[in-house]
């Protein structure tokens, strides 16, 4: 039907967007209590297929609950596919300008200066930040004279640790339990049970491991510990000794104070693999963060239901799937 007209990219659009002009996907709103807000999701890592998850996560926060959602991804300047292994070529993070909320999920990024002042501008707006998995480690930044040197992963004192360790509360230190054979149980940390953001979270499971931590900043709330797992399966036991005593935090918020006296609202979560979003319960703290950090009551069992078939792949470095444009992510009407 109408086959010129389709094989148009000029005249081709989904919700609005040109195929042609698709870096970034934007998922319109249907109603809900997010109306009216704005959540940009920055896809950016080589290994836990976040190119993956955000898009999962930007359907629910859409379609389930009414915010406008974008995701952000690496792409290959020369083809437009989506490429994780790219580090500095992250198309459309201008969209952070009108941004109430970032979800990101990035590792080692390297953007332009020209195009990483987008991020900056709005987090030291003073607004929230929700950081999955290797955030903890986002930013490789190798030019030494960038204004935006702080933020890499070494930096050293006063951003001793750069953006992962003084604004999300950690750096990357280890793989606490084994890459790959001890998956992570989520246990729900003593006086945390009533946290507005564990509302409706029951039980949060995922394959990928527990990530060692040495100390949180002293205005950290944790959410989620990690309990190391025997094996790759949800039935399977903890496993004995020091790794799960202490266990380790996996989930956690505090409040960020800029220089210019603006507070921004942090999330981390060491989870967020692609494979790990297929808990409910992983869904849900994050989509309850969202609302939280947009001043909207959390609900009592938030819809987290994913729009569409969710299989995602598993994680690991060059297990991406090929030759992917970010249309293929877009929802059809």
């Amino acid at each position: 039907m109408h086959l010129p007209r389709l094989l148009s990219l000029a005249s081709v659009a989904v919700f609005g967007v040109p195929f042609a002009a698709l870096a970034q996907i934007e998922y319109a709103p249907k109603d809900g209590p997010g109306k009216g807000k704005h959540v940009v999701l920055l896809a950016g890592d080589e290994e836990y297929r976040s190119e993956e998850g955000l898009p999962m996560l930007g359907k629910v926060l859409s379609q389930r609950h009414g915010f406008k959602a974008t995701v952000v991804f690496p792409i290959d300047p020369k083809t437009g596919v989506i490429d994780p292994n790219n580090q500095s070529n992250l198309p459309g993070l201008d969209r952070l300008k009108d941004a109430d909320c970032v979800i990101m999920l990035w590792r080692f990024r390297n953007p332009p200066a020209d195009d990483l002042k987008h991020f900056v501008e709005y987090f030291e707006s003073g607004k929230p930040v929700i950081g999955l998995r290797t955030s903890t480690h986002a930013f490789n930044i190798k030019d030494n004279d960038s204004p935006y040197k702080k933020y890499d992963w070494q930096a050293p004192a006063p951003w001793d640790g750069g953006f992962g360790r003084h604004v999300l509360g950690e750096t990357w230190i280890s793989h606490h339990g084994d890459h790959g054979s001890e998956a992570t149980r989520g246990v729900i940390a003593p006086g945390a049970e009533n946290h507005p953001l564990l509302r409706g979270v029951t039980d949060v499971f995922g394959p990928s491991d527990v990530y060692g931590i040495t100390k949180l900043p002293a205005n950290s709330t944790v959410l989620l510990n990690g309990q190391v797992v025997a094996g790759m399966k949800p039935t399977d036991p903890p496993v004995d000794g020091p790794k799960n005593n202490p266990m380790m935090p996996i989930a956690w918020v505090r409040d960020f104070t800029h220089e210019n006296g603006k507070t921004s609202r942090i999330m981390t979560t060491t989870m967020g693999a692609a494979t790990d979003l297929e808990s409910e319960g992983l869904r849900r703290l994050i989509v309850n963060t969202v609302y939280a950090f947009t001043g909207l009551d959390v609900p009592d069992q938030a819809d987290v239901t994913p729009v569409g078939e969710f299989k995602p792949t598993a994680f690991g470095f060059n297990t991406f799937v090929k030759d992917v444009k970010p249309e293929a992510h877009v929802l059809k009407e």
